[in-house]
């Protein structure tokens, strides 16, 4: 461990700064690495019409953004248990985004794994993760409201024995678990369709994330939080418009399950939604999109994820991508002052 561990907020800052570092400076290796191998991104081609240019852009990126995280928290943080279980979900989930990735790149579109093959995925990720949770992180199954209110969701639980060891199944904990990964694991993907987007806003969600979980007096954690943030930072040098490295969902994915790990081991779950506003948006932009012309035959949005809805508009990719940003910010506050007044 460098630094010094009496300064905890000066560790937290440390991090930042290293992960942005290592992120930054590895990322052009990597550039030219998937640019010699010919690994470029498949865009869609019902998208806006002017994002075809982008055909090409070296994408994966996400790599080395979970290296910059994983580098920091080994310089910086006390491996705990909870530490080690969310650099675990983190990591396996980004493992399931690189094989999406791999496979769009082999196959030359821009969808890789089926929906099955992923929901697959993200069931025995979210499973694993919520009984190591409760079980070797003593995490409560429980889900806490801003102001004290609590609802007991370890009701419905199995105890089992195996090899001397029990193991206690909260049966709705685990699918609330489930719903909460696999949802912020799509958001974040959904999010991920601007230069910048994704990883601007995901960088200040982790910061205010780092602070709850410093307050939460898990400086390990708040370490995590803010190596993300920092990786953000860095990856952001590259991927600002016009990208020439996007993070794929690779990165998207884990990033998506790095906020739901931090949200169940902070017992947040539901203080994240609110922090992470901006992509329930654009996941329920899809979902309203989607429902709507099932049912009517007719789009609410003239492009979705909501993103897109605003360049159709004629808003540059810049302005949406900026404006998200602040929306994002305002989103995380409001999560952070709710959970310090009422929490």
């Amino acid at each position: 461990m460098i630094g010094n561990p009496a300064y905890p907020t000066y560790q937290v800052f440390l991090a930042v700064g290293i992960a942005a570092l290592v992120t930054g400076l590895v990322m052009p290796l990597f550039i030219r690495l998937m640019r010699h191998e010919g690994v470029g991104q498949q865009i869609r081609a019902d998208g806006p019409q002017q994002h075809l240019v982008k055909q090409g852009t070296p994408t994966m990126g996400g790599v080395i953004i979970l290296l910059g995280v994983v580098v920091t928290c080994a310089l910086l943080a006390d491996w705990t248990p909870d530490l080690v279980l969310a650099v675990l979900a983190t990591l396996v989930t980004g493992s399931l985004g690189l094989l999406d990735d791999i496979e769009s790149v082999a196959h030359g579109r821009s969808l890789g794994l089926t929906p099955s093959q992923k929901m697959v995925g993200l069931i025995t990720i979210s499973v694993a993760f919520c009984l190591a949770a409760v079980n070797v992180c003593d995490i409560a199954p429980e889900v806490r409201f801003p102001g004290g209110f609590a609802i007991d969701l370890g009701v419905l639980t199995t105890t089992l024995e195996v090899d001397g060891a029990t193991i206690s199944v909260p049966w709705l904990y685990v699918a609330f678990v489930f719903l909460l990964m696999a949802g912020l694991s799509n958001a974040v993907n959904l999010t991920d369709g601007l230069d910048g987007l994704a990883g601007g806003c995901t960088m200040v969600v982790m910061l205010a994330m780092a602070m709850v979980a410093f307050r939460y007096e898990e400086i390990n954690l708040a370490l995590f939080a803010a190596s993300i943030a920092g990786a953000c930072v860095g990856f952001l040098w590259h991927n600002c418009y016009p990208a020439t490295i996007f993070m794929g969902d690779t990165g998207s994915l884990a990033l998506g399950a790095a906020f739901a790990s931090l949200a169940v081991l902070t017992k947040t779950e539901v203080t994240s939604l609110i922090m992470g506003g901006l992509f329930i948006c654009e996941a329920l932009s899809v979902i309203i999109q989607v429902v709507s012309f099932h049912f009517t035959g007719r789009r609410v949005f003239l492009m979705a994820p909501i993103h897109h809805h605003f360049e159709k508009k004629g808003w540059k990719e810049n302005k949406v991508v900026v404006r998200f940003w602040i929306v994002s910010a305002a989103f995380a506050a409001l999560g952070f002052a709710l959970y310090f007044q009422l929490g």
